[in-house]
C-alpha cells in the first residue's frame, strides 16, 4: 500500500492527466481506484478535463467526478449551445466553476489543501502562445478560475483573465506536461492519456475559425495552427519514456464512445468504467512500479 507518508529517498511519483472534455471521465475511473486502493502520487498535473477532474484526487473526493457529470447531463447550464449563446461558454463559467463546487455537488476545500500532494493546472497564455503551469493549494475564487481557463477550449468559450494575464486551454501549448514534470523532480510519472496508444492527432478542424476569432493574438493562433505536431512530438516522448522504465501508461484500447461533450448518462458511466476496469487489471503493476 503505497500512501503519502513515504520516506525522504523515494522517487517522486507523478500522475500527468490529458485532457479531452468528457474523455476525461476515462482518467476519473483510474484516479478514483488509485484512491481505493491508497495509491497515492507525490504531485499530479491536468490539463484542461484533467484539471478540471483531476483536482478531485486532491480533495479526496472518490466518485464525484461521475456523479455530478451524470447529474447535471441535461442540464443546459452545465454543458449546451444554448450556454455557449448565453455566456459566451458552453460548459457554463459562472455553473459549473462557481454554483456546482461551492452549492450543488460541495468540493471539499479543507480536504484539498489538507492534503499534501502537488496540484498544477496547465493553461496557455493567449498573448504569448506559451504553456503556463499554475500550481494551486487553496481553494478560492481565483482557484476556480484558474481551473476554468485550463478547460477553456478555444471558440467553444471566453478567454479568461487572471490578474491581467488572458488565458485559454492547456493543451493548445502542452497537452502531455509529461516533461515539465519531470524537470520538477518527478522521476516516476503515470500518464493517463485520453486517446488510444496509437492515436495521431491531424490539424484541427476548427483551426481556420480558431484563426479569425483570434487574429488579434497571433502567437496563440500559431500555437493552435502547430498543436497537432506538438501533441505527436509528446505521444513520441511519452512512449520513448516508458520504454525507458520511468513511465507507466493508460490509455483506450480503443478510441472511446464519446468526444468532447456527451449528455448521455449511461455513455459517460461507461467510459468511467472503462478507466475503472484498466486501472484494477492493472493495480499490481500499478503498485510496483509506485514503491
Amino acid at each position: 500500500m503505497i500512501t503519502q507518508n513515504q520516506p525522504s529517498d523515494r522517487p517522486k511519483t507523478g500522475l500527468v492527466l490529458e485532457g479531452g472534455a468528457m474523455r476525461g471521465l476515462f482518467s476519473a475511473g483510474i484516479f478514483d481506484v488509485m484512491m481505493e486502493h491508497d495509491l497515492w502520487p507525490d504531485g499530479l498535473i491536468g490539463v484542461s478535463a484533467g484539471a478540471a477532474f483531476g483536482c478531485n484526487m486532491k480533495s479526496r473526493q472518490t466518485g464525484r467526478v461521475i456523479r455530478y457529470n451524470k447529474r447535471f447531463a441535461h442540464d443546459w447550464r452545465y454543458c449546451s449551445f444554448r450556454s455557449l449563446l448565453k455566456t459566451g461558454d458552453m460548459f457554463g463559467g459562472d455553473f459549473c466553476y462557481h454554483q456546482l463546487p461551492l452549492h450543488l455537488d460541495p468540493f471539499d476545500s479543507k480536504a484539498f489543501a489538507d492534503n499534501k500532494m502537488d496540484f498544477c493546472a496547465v493553461c496557455t497564455d493567449v498573448e504569448t502562445g506559451e504553456p503556463v503551469y499554475k500550481h494551486l493549494d487553496e481553494v478560492n475564487y481565483e482557484f476556480m478560475e484558474w481551473i476554468r481557463a485550463s478547460a477553456s477550449m478555444p471558440v467553444a468559450a471566453k478567454i479568461v483573465t487572471i490578474n491581467g494575464q488572458k488565458l485559454l486551454d492547456g493543451g493548445i501549448a502542452d497537452s502531455i506536461p509529461l516533461s515539465y514534470f519531470q524537470r520538477q523532480g518527478y522521476e516516476r510519472n503515470i500518464v493517463v492519456l485520453t486517446q488510444p496508444r496509437d492515436f495521431v492527432k491531424q490539424p484541427g478542424s476548427m483551426n481556420p475559425l480558431i484563426n479569425f476569432l483570434l487574429r488579434k493574438h497571433p502567437r496563440f493562433v500559431e500555437a493552435s495552427n502547430h498543436r497537432h505536431i506538438m501533441y505527436n512530438e509528446e505521444l513520441g516522448y511519452v512512449r520513448q519514456q516508458e520504454a525507458a522504465g520511468n513511465t507507466l501508461v493508460f490509455a483506450p484500447e480503443e478510441k472511446l464512445p464519446l468526444n468532447h461533450i456527451c449528455h448521455d448518462p449511461k455513455l459517460m458511466q461507461r467510459v468511467y468504467e472503462l478507466g475503472r476496469e484498466q486501472a484494477e487489471h492493472r493495480l499490481d503493476e500499478l503498485k510496483k512500479f509506485m514503491k
